[in-house]
């Protein structure tokens, strides 16, 4: 039992370490860029040593793609984003209508933590393109949620009659992008809620009936 305790003790402080170094990871990147960012700058940033960072994450790459993996998740947990909360009962929503609200704001929460590491991650692979590497060959994880969506939304209640799945895929895929959210958002000065009022209006009239 003593063992069992010291154990769980060591692994929870372990995670708060890795926490703690991701979160100081992604302040710098955000404030300074990946290239002016030094593994010792981070280090200092969450009071570890640099051999801490270099043991957990191996080299600044792995670093960068733990932080924008666990931004887009919102936490570090090994919970994939078709299996939240927020996801399930977004599908679980009774009408077509009521699942394309709950998509596009919770899709908006995803957008206002990505955005800022999403420019992050744009500036790191043009100075470093192996970083591209990083993310294996596998189906884009965006496409999949949003193919998962629009499958079920288009048998509700609502739906507009005659689009396929495909379809509203596509319109799902293009339009909640972290691309067009930076333009509207960081780029044109919308506000988040800006945003999701312009993506749910739009939205409803390409895929729901009225």
């Amino acid at each position: 039992m003593i063992q069992s305790k010291s154990t769980g003790k060591r692994a929870e402080k372990a995670r708060q370490t890795r926490r703690r170094m991701l979160e100081a990871a992604g302040k710098l990147f955000v404030e300074r860029g990946y290239g002016a960012t030094a593994l010792q700058d981070i280090a200092s940033e969450a009071a570890v040593a640099v051999q801490t960072i270099y043991f957990t994450f191996g080299n600044k790459r792995t670093l960068l793609k733990e932080v924008v993996d666990v931004t887009i998740a919102g936490d570090d947990q090994p919970v994939a984003t078709m299996d939240r909360p927020w996801f399930r009962d977004m599908l679980a929503a009774p009408t077509a209508a009521d699942q394309l609200r709950l998509h596009v704001h919770g899709t908006g929460e995803v957008m206002h933590r990505v955005a800022p590491i999403i420019r992050v991650l744009d500036t790191a692979t043009a100075i470093d393109p192996e970083i591209a590497d990083l993310w294996d060959d596998s189906p884009d994880p965006r496409l999949v949620v949003q193919t998962a969506a629009a499958q079920v939304l288009v048998t509700k209640p609502g739906a507009r009659p005659g689009v396929s799945a495909e379809h509203a895929t596509d319109l799902l895929f293009a339009l909640l992008s972290p691309e067009l959210y930076l333009v509207l958002v960081n780029q044109r000065g919308w506000t988040r809620r800006q945003w999701e009022e312009w993506a749910g209006l739009t939205l409803h009239a390409q895929l729901c009936a009225t």
